[in-house]
């Protein structure tokens, strides 16, 4: 089971870690994700890796400010987030999805691209 972990309040410019642990499992054939849902919104794609070769896919908001990275040893995904917005309050989610070529042409951005959620963890930050 996915567990997203490491949210907080931090003002606007600050970063924080976030990281999403998964005991038990292996991802040998998956890609792992972040998204985020701000309230009264839909999720966001905002960054995926592939797990076993480290390619990563960025959405165009957080590009050169958010960092994706695993630790393979660890079982441990984590998001750093450098240069925070107050559009980036929102609880952030972790998830899985298989690595097929569906994922690679686009499924990667999208929710539907995922079957395995983790539980969110809240970012606020302050203006």
């Amino acid at each position: 089971q996915l567990q997203a972990s490491g949210g907080g309040l931090v003002q606007a410019g600050g970063s924080l870690r976030l990281s999403c642990g998964a005991s038990g499992r292996t991802f040998d054939r998956y890609a792992l994700g972040w998204f985020r849902r701000a309230p009264g919104t839909e999720r966001v794609f905002v960054a995926a890796i592939k797990w076993t070769t480290g390619r990563t896919f960025y959405a165009n908001s957080v590009k050169g400010r958010f960092t994706i990275s695993r630790d393979n040893a660890k079982n441990t995904l984590y998001l750093q987030m450098n240069s925070l917005k107050p559009e980036g309050t929102a609880v952030y989610y972790c998830a899985a999805a298989l690595y097929t070529s569906d994922y690679i042409n686009g499924y990667y951005s999208s929710p539907l691209g995922y079957d395995d959620w983790g539980r969110g963890t809240q970012v606020t930050v302050s203006s």
